[in-house]
């Protein structure tokens, strides 16, 4: 955890060098100046809460000892016995949010299991006009979710409160966070800093200086799925993560270009592995891209890597993902005992990065593109100084 993460948090009332002596009732729907503190929260050392009296205290109690329970997981969690590959270590996870029943949820919110994908897990669908309408909605909610996401990426800040946002903003959105309970995992959005590969779970531990991180959102939202994701520099970082952030995207994009009417689904792994191998980077083989649309994951399965058997040829309606996932060094991963958690099998750093595609008449057209509201590249960024000289003459 980083320094910054460590320093005791303030709820606005606290100064520096003095003990707090006041605040809004915690009561929801009160509000009022209280100068009552949880004594419970003064010993689990939490930031200080304020009730007016007795009455909003018990009141409150039921939801607000939950913040209490939270803790004590917290100061009680260690990490599994494990040959941990790298510097990572897994940290609390939170307990499963609930989705508002207002909201349509695919066919695994409640039980876990994707049956309808189990049902077609071999049919590749040539979407219609009202289909890929409903996808491509689907995946502009999940660029506005990712791109809000991406905005929060900063030293201190935990996974855990990313997953939170990104929670609140899909419901605001009237739409349910596709990983959410996806075969069981806890969480709304995959978050996978460093070595982590993909199927990062959001957890407590703050993001440190110089660390990436993979966002990867889907939204289910009126019956369809869009899926996509982005590497994030967190901070300053050093140049060989950066480069080989930019190698992962580049890659993607030239594959994305290949992609029409009667290209090999085989191919594209060619075109990745040809690219990244050429700058002393490795494909991941393990995961693959994958049809969506009214389900999650379906067929074509498209792999990054070179030689592989895929099997098929991009057709006008098809939609699916492209998203190599590139590794420093070797590029075998292992699992963490959480049977979710890919990361490298050597512990150097691992980047990825997502579209959705439709296969259109005369090309592609991808559906989850970046927009204004994207968080910069690295790359594309100008230096600071020959811009603040630039404002100076001006």
């Amino acid at each position: 955890m980083s320094a910054e993460a460590k320093k005791k948090p303030t709820n606005g009332h606290e100064t520096k060098g003095k003990k707090p002596t006041s605040g809004p009732c915690a009561l929801p729907g009160c509000g009022e100046k209280a100068t009552l503190q949880c004594p419970k929260c003064l010993k689990l050392r939490l930031p200080s809460t304020y009730f007016c009296n007795k009455q909003c205290f018990s009141k409150a109690w039921k939801q607000h000892n939950q913040i209490h329970k939270e803790q004590l997981a917290k100061l009680a969690f260690k990490p599994p016995p494990f040959a941990y590959t790298g510097d990572l270590r897994p940290h609390y996870v939170t307990p499963m949010r609930k989705v508002p029943s207002h909201i349509p949820k695919p066919d695994y919110a409640v039980s876990g299991i994707p049956v309808s994908e189990t049902q077609n897990k071999r049919k590749v669908f040539l979407h219609t006009k009202n289909q890929i309408k409903g996808v491509r909605e689907a995946c502009r909610v999940g660029r506005e979710v990712l791109d809000l996401a991406g905005q929060m990426v900063k030293p201190g800040v935990t996974t855990e409160e990313i997953d939170k946002a990104v929670h609140m903003w899909c419901i605001e959105r009237n739409a349910y966070p596709s990983p959410l309970n996806y075969h069981g995992f806890p969480k709304s959005c995959c978050t996978s800093p460093n070595e982590v590969i993909c199927h990062g779970i959001p957890d407590g531990r703050a993001l440190v200086e110089g660390d990436i991180v993979n966002i990867d959102i889907t939204v289910y939202k009126n019956g369809y799925h869009g899926d996509l994701n982005e590497t994030f520099l967190v901070g300053e970082v050093d140049e060989e993560s950066k480069r080989l952030v930019k190698t992962t995207y580049e890659s993607l994009m030239l594959a994305i270009q290949a992609c029409k009417p009667g290209a090999f689904i085989r191919d594209f792994g060619k075109i990745i592995s040809k690219y990244c191998n050429k700058r002393k980077f490795s494909v991941v083989r393990s995961y693959c891209g994958h049809g969506i649309g009214e389900l999650f994951h379906c067929a074509p399965n498209v792999p990054h890597y070179s030689k592989n058997k895929a099997v098929g040829i991009c057709k006008p309606g098809m939609i699916f993902t492209i998203e190599p996932m590139i590794n420093m060094n070797s590029w075998r991963d292992k699992t963490w005992p959480d049977d979710w958690t890919s990361v490298t099998s050597d512990g150097k750093r691992s980047a990825q990065f997502e579209h959705t595609i439709l296969v259109t008449e005369k090309g592609c057209e991808v559906l989850t593109a970046r927009t204004k509201n994207s968080v910069p590249f690295h790359w594309e960024k100008k230096p600071e100084k020959k811009q603040e000289k630039k404002n100076k003459k001006e």
